[in-house]
């Protein structure tokens, strides 16, 4: 089986799906796809910039499958031609290659050697800041009771991750000679770093927060800029953040904390630029059963659970919508977004060995499209 997957890795890799630039059509990837999902009811959608989505549906199944066919941008770094599968005696190397086209390759495999229920769903804009494949899945009717997302988790079901958002906020000042006795209060850079002062203090008091292994919140200031000299007061301030909560921290809460962080009137704008919720999503107070509700899918597919992570998935859209999600694929995410991105043989045999047995098990209770 282990061949089979490697040459629809090789074949997958080879088209360049790379976000940016978000140059990715209905052909390509997906004409390849098509041609080795025979009896499968196939619905592409364009959602334009980039975002295509394929579902494929063999059979009446309540379960589906998720991956991501886009990558990130490949590097200088790179010792090779990263659109080329390199494969030695125990990894596959290729963009794509762990993050996360060798789940695809395992699912195109698994599919042809089982002949049960089966859905897959493939998107191409996951990696960008301007998602729409799920949005744009989960605004129809589709059926569907559970999703097993994929992302390099070294084939263990993660059950919990954080959520993730990201600010813009803009500070109001006053100009002026940077000898004043108001240069202080008056400077909106001082403002902004009074502002930052406050938001890390604010972050280490949460330290003690914990949800399925996960401690704490995460929180990063990752630019600030104004002003136009020493001698001169900043009149504007511009400054961006970015938290990923636990699912247990209410997001909108959050933001209601940092945005009073400061003096009245010193914040002139406050932006929240994206927000992806944590899993589970939705109701913080319900969060732990629906946990729970993740941990016994896995166990019921006979899936080894591992540790909540801290990078973020597109398994929290499906499971806002209620959809018991967990996250599971081949690879270890230290391997994601590096050059000569690799993931190992035995992982990839492992995942597609789990997905051909619970593709072999029926599942029932759902209309999806036609």
């Amino acid at each position: 089986m282990l061949s089979s997957v490697l040459k629809h890795l090789e074949a997958l890799v080879s088209y360049d799906t790379r976000n940016p630039p978000r140059d990715i059509g209905t052909g390509g990837i997906f004409d390849y796809l098509r041609s080795q999902l025979d009896g499968f009811r196939i619905e592409v959608t364009d959602f334009g910039a980039g975002a295509v989505s394929m579902l494929a549906v063999r059979g009446n199944p309540s379960r589906l499958f998720n991956v991501h066919l886009d990558t990130v941008p490949s590097s200088p770094a790179w010792s090779a031609d990263p659109h080329v599968l390199r494969v030695t005696s125990d990894r596959a190397i290729g963009l794509g290659a762990c993050d996360i086209k060798g789940a695809a390759a395992g699912l195109l495999a698994a599919a042809a050697v089982t002949q049960g229920d089966a859905a897959f769903l493939f998107s191409t804009d996951e990696e960008a800041n301007d998602a729409r494949c799920i949005a744009g899945f989960l605004a129809k009717e589709h059926g569907f009771r559970e999703v097993i997302v994929a992302e390099p988790t070294r084939c263990e079901a993660v059950l919990a991750h954080r959520g993730i958002s990201s600010v813009l906020m803009k500070f109001r000042g006053r100009a002026g000679h940077a000898s004043g006795a108001d240069a202080m209060q008056a400077s909106a850079l001082h403002q902004a770093v009074r502002w930052g002062d406050a938001a890390l203090d604010f972050v280490e008091s949460q330290q003690h927060q914990r949800f399925g292994g996960l401690t704490g919140l995460r929180f990063n200031i990752g630019r600030i800029e104004g002003g136009i000299k020493a001698n001169m007061i900043a009149p504007a301030a511009e400054l961006r953040f970015g938290f990923r909560p636990l699912p247990s921290m209410s997001i909108d809460a959050l933001h209601e904390r940092f945005g009073a962080m400061v003096d009245v009137g010193a914040i002139e704008h406050y932006e929240e630029t994206f927000r992806g919720p944590p899993l589970p999503a939705g109701d913080v107070a319900n969060a732990e059963q629906r946990r729970l509700d993740g941990r016994d899918l896995a166990d019921a597919l006979d899936l080894p659970i591992g540790n909540a992570v801290d990078f973020w998935t597109e398994a929290s859209l499906f499971s806002a919508a209620g959809l018991t999600a967990i996250v599971y694929g081949p690879g270890d995410i230290a391997q994601a977004h590096t050059a000569d991105e690799w993931v190992a043989l035995e992982q990839l045999q492992r995942y597609t060995e789990s997905v051909t047995r619970i593709l072999g098990a029926p599942t029932s209770g759902a209309n999806p499209p036609q």
